[in-house]
């Protein structure tokens, strides 16, 4: 499965691509904005464990991020289950020399219509600590609205956060830009 998006491309990543997470994943910018399981230092035997492990879902979740032939990040969906089985939550990064670009939009779009198309779900969300001004900028321009604020509902490096609740609905899903299907 690839899904072909106007700035980069959305692939299941390959052991080869291990080197290059690595790299673009040991930044402090990046892992200030990403949950603690996201390790930093990131070293490539993280990007090797993380790559075997998405490996072994039984659907497709979680795409490397690719511009030319270099994965430069991921995105993932974390479908929800029980009561929450109708949702999926989506978590995305881009390493730091490719921020500005685009390029995080152009994934979360495609990765939004892949979630509707895909799984039986009526809605995405993200939950980006209120401080993270890039990624709110992102979930903003792929249509993403606010609903709300977790006031103090996370902790990163010792300080207390907000986070911001955003979501999306099938039906408000910015306009098509993407083509995706099956590779052989």
């Amino acid at each position: 499965m690839q899904i072909v998006c106007p700035s980069c491309l959305l692939r299941p990543l390959i052991a080869s691509d291990a080197d290059a997470l690595a790299r673009h994943a040991n930044d402090p910018a990046v892992a200030q904005n990403l949950r603690d399981r996201f390790p930093h230092p990131y070293q490539r035997t993280d990007a090797e464990f993380y790559i075997a492990h998405v490996a072994t879902r039984p659907q497709q979740t979680s795409f490397g991020i690719v511009v030319g032939t270099e994965a430069i990040g991921t995105i993932s969906l974390i479908l929800g289950d029980d009561i929450a089985r109708c949702s999926a939550e989506v978590g995305y990064w881009v390493g730091q020399s490719f921020w500005g670009r685009g390029i995080a939009t152009d994934a979360l779009l495609a990765a939004t219509r892949y979630a509707f198309a895909t799984f039986s779900i009526a809605r995405v969300f993200a939950v980006p600590f209120a401080s993270s001004r890039g990624s709110v900028r992102v979930l903003e321009k792929a249509g993403y609205v606010r609903e709300g604020v977790m006031r103090r509902s996370a902790i990163k490096n010792g300080v207390i956060l907000d986070q911001w609740l955003y979501a999306t609905y099938g039906e408000s899903v910015g306009p098509t830009v993407t083509a995706f299907g099956q590779t052989p």
